[in-house]
């Protein structure tokens, strides 16, 4: 597992919360805060990724991630006051008042924020919060090992597994505590049918015979924006049809390769299930060419797929000392 970055390493942070941009020290909530308490809160995952060569921060997705925070959002009737345009630039100038020059990850928080007691979702005031913090690999992207869950993925009529809601997220910490526990690097999940649905924080892929197979948003799976750039790629670059359908638990076995995808953990093939080896036991082609292609085009590096990433930095910059200490996310490196 990757460790936390090191404070030497870090520059000074800074947060939108209430309203205003605020040191990320000042950025707190009372402990009778309805989110904390319930779980009543959506958030977006996004990827920044720092191009030396450039001198340049570039922002992955970042309409999507915005779009989507907002369809969250009606799930649990939370007022967004920032229209998705506000609320893009809000992200950009986190990062700018930052001064990140390096890989981070982004984390829009709207939230219940009223101070009360009760079980419910109307009558409760709301809030937004966006912070950053530096990441590299939330899993390994060269080999990992999974295990299928014992745990079941929520589905529609319980929590809307569509949308980024905190609460929901319980399943997926169940999952992948049991998975590292048990010696694998993630979780693969079942529907209470027992089909795929998806890993613990992550689309899964399997190449099938020359195709790309993955579950239909049907098992109960968030639409990834990853999952969605991982299909263009394979259309576009390597010519492979795409079939979204229902997987069984045991073609996670018999698939010639197979990988997990999410803004987290961006690419990242799998090496075995349930200590099964997959294909040959080592990462596949269409894996890694696949891993290579996404991380061209998220670095800025690919002119076809310019239009997926929003540079940061009016002007290219070049890397400076750290001005201060920032928080590093949980299992993070530069």
């Amino acid at each position: 597992m990757s460790e936390a970055v090191p404070a030497a390493a870090q520059v000074e942070a800074q947060c939108f919360f209430e309203g205003r941009y605020v040191p990320f020290a000042e950025a707190r909530v009372g402990v009778m805060t309805h989110a904390l308490n319930y779980g009543t809160a959506c958030f977006e995952g996004v990827r920044a990724y720092w191009n030396e060569a450039h001198g340049q921060l570039y922002v992955v997705k970042l309409e999507a991630h915005v779009e989507r925070l907002r369809r969250s959002c009606r799930f649990m009737r939370i007022e967004l006051a920032p229209t998705a345009a506000e609320l893009a630039e809000i992200v950009v100038q986190v990062l700018r008042r930052s001064r990140y020059q390096e890989d981070v990850y982004i984390r829009p928080l709207a939230y219940k924020s009223g101070e009360l007691i009760g079980v419910r979702l109307h009558d409760v005031a709301d809030a937004l919060c966006v912070f950053a913090a530096p990441m590299g690999n939330y899993v390994e992207t060269g080999g990992i090992r999974c295990g299928v869950s014992s745990w079941r993925r929520v589905e529609d009529n319980m929590i809307p597994p569509g949308a980024k809601i905190t609460g929901g997220y319980v399943n997926s910490a169940l999952a992948k505590t049991e998975a590292v526990e048990n010696g694998y690097d993630e979780a693969i999940m079942l529907t209470a049918a027992g089909y795929v649905s998806e890993g613990s924080a992550e689309n899964v892929f399997l190449v099938v015979d020359g195709r790309l197979v993955t579950p239909t948003p049907a098992e109960h799976l968030l639409v990834g924006v990853t999952r969605s750039a991982v299909i263009e790629l394979a259309r576009q670059e390597l010519g492979m049809e795409v079939v979204e359908r229902q997987v069984g638990r045991s073609e996670l076995y018999n698939a010639d390769e197979l990988f997990l995808c999410g803004t987290g953990a961006q690419i990242s093939p799998v090496v075995s299930v349930d200590r099964r080896p997959v294909g040959d036991g080592a990462v596949g082609p269409i894996s890694e060419r696949l891993q290579h292609l996404y991380f061209q085009a998220v670095r800025g590096e690919a002119p076809r797929y310019a239009s997926w990433v929003r540079p940061v930095y009016d002007s290219p910059r070049r890397r400076q000392a750290p001005a201060g200490a920032t928080p590093a996310l949980a299992g993070a490196t530069p």
